[in-house]
């Protein structure tokens, strides 16, 4: 009986097995590579939004109450809000404008009565028990430049204490300009005018129906011009000031 010659690869087909393999690794990792910065990216975004949501809720929150007070059968606006600092009596919203990054500041004050839970910037409320003593809040805005970015803050004084906290990193400016009626013969409680700080009147501050707020953040996917994303991204919203009749009950 004839004995059967088994046949092994030769070197060429070792080589060219070997480079396939290899292309196919290659087009694996390349593959794992991508989906990983895909991830990086999806999720620094992410982080990005969660920070917009949060720092336009909290603004937008305190800006609403601008001017409050408890118990208007008692209490008066005049009585209430007394001249004090930037703030002339009665009023609940002053800003200052500042044209160069980080930007402009916006104050906003307001009087809590005990357990009401209207919070102030930093998330508390007027924790006292009822019948307690009322807390006079006064909440600032603004941006800290930093490195590698800014940051928004919010300061809160009551009496003689200031407190500051970071509420969102990422940010490198905020605009305010504010929504005023200057037409007082026209029919309706209407915007007509937006004014930075430096353009409001004294009877402006007493008459701020809205406030449009402009935060510009890091673009967390940029990384060289002419790659297609923009250094920073900026987004705004309207806020409505007590029912859009200014600073009154």
């Amino acid at each position: 009986m004839r004995a059967t010659h088994q046949r092994g690869f030769t070197l060429l087909e070792i080589m060219i097995a070997m480079a396939i393999g290899l292309f196919l690794t290659g087009a694996l990792l390349t593959i794992v590579q991508t989906n990983k910065a895909v991830f990086a990216n999806q999720n620094q975004l992410e982080q990005m939004q969660d920070s917009q949501r949060m720092a336009m809720t909290l603004m937008a929150d305190v800006i609403q109450q601008a001017g409050y007070f408890p118990d208007p059968t008692t209490n008066t606006l005049s009585g209430t809000l007394v001249a004090a600092g930037a703030f002339a009596n009665s009023q609940g919203m002053t800003g200052a404008y500042v044209a160069a990054a980080p930007g402009d500041r916006i104050s906003v004050r307001y009087m809590t009565a005990p357990q009401d839970g209207i919070l102030n910037c930093s998330g508390l409320s007027n924790l006292n028990a009822v019948g307690g003593a009322n807390i006079l809040y006064v909440n600032q805005f603004a941006v800290v430049a930093g490195v590698p970015s800014g940051q928004l803050v919010c300061s809160v004084t009551i009496g003689a204490n200031t407190t500051a906290y970071t509420l969102v990193n990422g940010v490198t400016n905020l605009s305010v300009l504010y929504g005023v009626k200057t037409n007082l013969a026209a029919a309706g409680n209407n915007v007509d005018t937006y004014l930075n700080a430096s353009q409001m009147t004294a009877a402006n501050w007493q008459n701020v129906i809205s406030v449009l707020i402009r935060l510009t953040f890091t673009n967390p996917l940029y990384t060289q011009a002419g790659l297609g994303q923009a250094q920073t991204i900026t987004i705004q919203r309207v806020v409505d000031v007590m029912n859009q009749t200014g600073p009154n009950t």
